[in-house]
């Protein structure tokens, strides 16, 4: 059977090609990435003579994610099977979203973020960023509150705070509860409280420094694709991956793209929290669809869908050169794209409803459309030459 790359030939940058895996925001629709994950895994596995010990870290160098997609990347980087992780997500998605009759109300948050705690340690234990199991590099998208500043957690050793900052009172990366990484990059406006985290000791008089986290989908990275471009290749990050469609790949996973209408709240809904809560998912499409523009533009990708009337797919690369290749695999939640991508003739009601972040009855039909989508969607020939 096959070798595979150690931790830390995973983030060396002259092990090389580089792949990256990026997973969505999304709520439950995560069970949905799951459905496609499975197929990825089955396609890279067969590359690997079959080999039962193969693991997605095994051939991904880095993974990243942002809100459902950190919980889903994180234990993939720990070495889990999809399968593993897709027993994990249900138990944790049946769990979690379960609203309490306490909780009604605009003034309080509508779950219960303990549980996410509770459900996240349960499968995290202890573990800090710098836990010697990790199998490949991670990335998880949070954002601090109290500054605004989106934040790309990592567990580089090489990253510039993952260990001991310029002062001795600041707590570096590494020691950071992975757990608590997760739920921070989880922790959705409306949906769940923010997760505080301890960013900085007491000392000389001066008070602890505290952050407040919330869901990374805040920022404009609830598709995280980019951002580990960016953390791969830039240098501040300390990665420094080389660049071009031979040297480095993304494949990048959705969570189902609801239907691009948000329409009018009616009489009984128009309140401020609901027009907030439908305008900021408008907004995170937005941001999804500015994501994907920008990777098609800087990669060679044989799944570039069109991204609008006018744009059409984002094409030639920029400057005639690509950065990367790219694979996006996802489920549009419209009639037609279903019908003639997966050959399913679903109402529209029925995949309205679907895009709901938070209804574990939803689970099972999107644990099937993912796994639909994974068998039509994903094929062997897009990931190129088969790699040592």
């Amino acid at each position: 059977m096959p070798g595979y790359r150690s931790f830390a030939e995973h983030l060396d940058p002259k092990k090389a090609p580089k792949r990256i895996l990026a997973l969505d925001g999304g709520g439950l629709r995560g069970v949905l990435t799951l459905g496609i994950l499975r197929e990825i895994e089955t396609v890279l596995r067969a590359r690997h003579g079959g080999d039962p010990d193969f693991r997605l870290c095994d051939y991904f160098d880095l993974i990243a994610g942002t809100s459902t997609g950190s919980i889903i990347g994180a234990a993939l980087s720990l070495g889990m099977t999809v399968d593993e992780v897709h027993g994990h997500y249900m138990e944790l998605g049946n769990f979690v979203f379960k609203r309490s009759l306490l909780r009604w109300g605009a003034l309080r948050a509508k779950f219960d973020a303990d549980k996410v705690r509770d459900a996240l340690i349960g499968v995290f234990g202890e573990r800090r960023m710098d836990n010697p199991d990790f199998r490949t590099g991670l990335l998880v998208m949070t954002k601090r509150l109290d500054t605004g500043s989106a934040w790309p957690i990592t567990n580089n050793p090489k990253a510039k705070y993952f260990k001991g900052g310029t002062q001795a009172t600041t707590i570096a990366n590494a020691d950071y509860p992975l757990w608590q990484v997760v739920r921070a990059s989880t922790a959705a406006p409306y949906f769940f409280d923010p997760e505080t985290i301890q960013i900085g000791r007491s000392a000389g008089g001066l008070k602890a420094v505290k952050g407040d986290f919330v869901d990374g989908g805040v920022s404009p990275a609830n598709n995280p694709a980019l951002q580990a471009l960016m953390t791969a290749t830039m240098e501040g990050y300390r990665f420094n991956w080389d660049v071009g469609a031979d040297k480095l790949q993304v494949v990048s996973v959705g969570t189902g793209k609801a239907y691009p209408e948000v329409g009018h709240a009616n009489i009984i809904e128009g309140r401020a929290a609901i027009h907030a809560v439908l305008s900021l998912k408008a907004l995170m499409e937005d941001c999804a669809d500015q994501v994907e523009a920008i990777m098609q533009w800087l990669s060679v990708s044989p799944t570039a869908r069109r991204i609008d009337r006018d744009m059409d797919k984002a094409q030639p690369p920029l400057g005639g050169q690509a950065m990367c290749s790219y694979l996006r695999y996802n489920v549009l939640l419209e009639k037609q794209w279903c019908a003639e991508n997966l050959g399913e003739k679903l109402s529209a009601k029925a995949l309205k409803a679907l895009e709901a972040m938070d209804k574990p009855e939803n689970i099972p039909e999107l644990d099937r459309l993912g796994r639909l989508a994974g068998s039509t969607l994903v094929k062997d020939e897009h990931f190129g030459p088969k790699r040592a």
